[in-house]
């Protein structure tokens, strides 16, 4: 039998037939593995945790097939309970794949504390943003007969009078007594206004 009667005997058909039946089952079963050890198709709507505690989220995470990861605690926020999670990711309803770790960041047990910072004969345009920056807010205002107008001239809180570098908690009332831009007073009397914030 010569090489070309060979190519078309019925023996060559029915092995190459055969060969071909075997290279397609294998990248069948092929696929069929990779869409199931990755899960392809599969994926899984991320929970919101929010203002949930770690056992919680472990929980709720748990019943999807999902890990989580406690990354570190963030500044006291008064909205959230303490040591709940504020923040998560991925962000609650992104999709993600079976067994997918979420970064959590758990709130801290209350504010911490700062130093207050050297705002004498600042004016009070200065002071203001200082103390946002810091987490702190503006308590009452006075004044008091000073030729610097708005220029601050005392910090206190909950009465007690405040020298740079003094420590307070994280989104304390910092009350501020200011220069009304008069002189001439031999006693000076002070006036409490409730702040009002300026116009942005």
């Amino acid at each position: 039998m010569t090489f070309k009667e060979y190519l078309t005997s019925r023996f060559f058909v029915r092995q190459l037939a055969l060969m071909v039946a075997i290279i397609a089952a294998i990248v069948l079963l092929f696929t069929f593995w990779l869409d199931f050890t990755t899960s392809h198709g599969e994926e899984i709507a991320v929970p919101n945790l929010a203002k949930m505690t770690e056992t919680q989220a472990e929980e709720a995470l748990d019943e999807l097939d999902l890990g989580y990861v406690v990354l570190d605690s963030v500044d006291y926020r008064k909205e959230f309970p303490k040591f709940s999670v504020v923040e998560q990711d991925p962000k609650a309803g992104s999709k993600v794949k079976k067994g997918r770790k979420i970064y959590l960041k758990l709130n801290s047990s209350g504010y911490s504390s700062v130093k207050v910072p050297d705002l004498i004969e600042k004016t009070f345009r200065q002071a203001e943003p200082t103390l946002k920056a810091m987490g702190l807010e503006i308590g009452s205002i006075s004044y008091r007969p000073y030729l610097g107008k708005d220029m601050v001239l005392e910090m206190s809180h909950k009465g007690k009078k405040l020298k740079p570098g003094d420590k307070v908690l994280k989104a304390s009332k910092i009350d501020l007594v200011l220069g009304d831009g008069k002189i001439g007073f031999e006693e000076s009397v002070d006036t409490t206004t409730q702040y009002m914030p300026a116009d942005e």
